[in-house]
């Protein structure tokens, strides 16, 4: 992901710490540990060459990548359904890829829907989206609507009718990246306030380049976490640190969900973190979550030092 990319010579300055907990997450959240609450993660997505003799058995070919994706992570945030409407007769052979297991597609919004014009007037194509994505079935985890870098709150309106007119029995995350969203006091209760009225969940990105969008609202009792790595630079290790703390936080105040979404500058490097973050999760938080299996023999990346401290193509 290249969004609040930073050059690699600007991460030692950058306060990587996350917002204190809002008052706002009280009138969400019960206050009382869920006794099974589910805890998903995986990467934006499986085609991933570079993963090819590392935790893909070498020679492995492109159309067989899911089957092996779904060995190392309950979960995908599914990007490809962002630059392509899908069949359901297509989507529906992926989710065999994971039958049986507790696994969970995640499909981002078409752009066509959100990035291209006003969103009013969207119904046709809005309804061919969830046509195919009906295909994941039981699979088939919160969509996320992600709107553009430019599309500011003066679009408010829009963006909230077209929020309520989705339907009531899928669940929803929507994405704001404007800093207008985060920046004023007024327009960022507004928006959450809203969210939470419709029952919609708001994303959490924590990137270098926008320590904004880290704004750690939950608008419902299901989180949605986009964690931007940069490619094993010693504060992956501690940021990774500081969000297990957080969401063990969560875990005993009602979280009834939790999605996190390994994102790197180079994706080649996910696996690594994701082995640290997981070791983390299943210790701090009781969890006994997957984690990616390195091929023996394989090229695995070398950590950086960790320092003890402060704690093809997508969006």
């Amino acid at each position: 992901m290249e969004f609040g990319r930073v050059d690699e010579q600007l991460l030692d300055s950058i306060d990587f710490s996350l917002p204190a907990e809002p008052a706002f997450n009280k009138t969400v959240l019960s206050g009382k540990a869920v006794a099974k609450a589910k805890v998903y993660l995986g990467c934006a997505k499986w085609g991933r060459t570079e993963w090819v003799g590392k935790i893909y058995p070498p020679k492995t070919k492109e159309k067989d990548f899911l089957q092996h994706y779904v060995q190392h992570y309950n979960s995908i945030e599914l990007n490809a359904t962002h630059y392509k409407v899908y069949g359901e007769a297509g989507i529906r052979k992926w989710a065999e890829k994971a039958k049986g297991m507790d696994f969970k597609f995640c499909p981002k919004m078409y752009q066509g829907v959100t990035h291209r014009g006003s969103l009013t007037g969207k119904d046709f194509i809005t309804n061919e989206f969830f046509r195919g994505i009906v295909g994941f079935e039981e699979h088939l985890g919160p969509i996320f609507v992600q709107v553009s870098d430019t599309f500011s709150p003066k679009r408010k309106q829009e963006l909230f009718d077209y929020m309520a007119s989705l339907p009531k029995d899928l669940q929803f995350f929507l994405e704001v990246r404007h800093p207008d969203w985060f920046g004023k006091e007024e327009i960022r209760n507004e928006l959450f306030t809203t969210l939470k009225q419709l029952n919609i969940g708001a994303v959490i990105t924590d990137t270098a380049g926008r320590r904004d969008c880290a704004h750690m609202h939950v608008t419902v009792p299901k989180v949605f976490i986009r964690y931007v790595g940069n490619s094993l630079h010693k504060s992956d290790y501690t940021r990774c640190d500081v969000w297990v703390q957080r969401m063990k936080q969560w875990q005993q105040q009602g979280m009834e969900e939790i999605y996190f979404f390994m994102h790197m500058h180079d994706e080649a490097t996910s696996p690594e973190l994701t082995v640290y973050l997981v070791d983390k999760m299943n210790t701090e938080m009781g969890l006994n979550l997957m984690k990616p299996k390195f091929i023996e023999g394989g090229v695995r990346e070398k950590p950086k030092p960790k320092q003890r401290g402060l704690f093809d193509k997508d969006f």
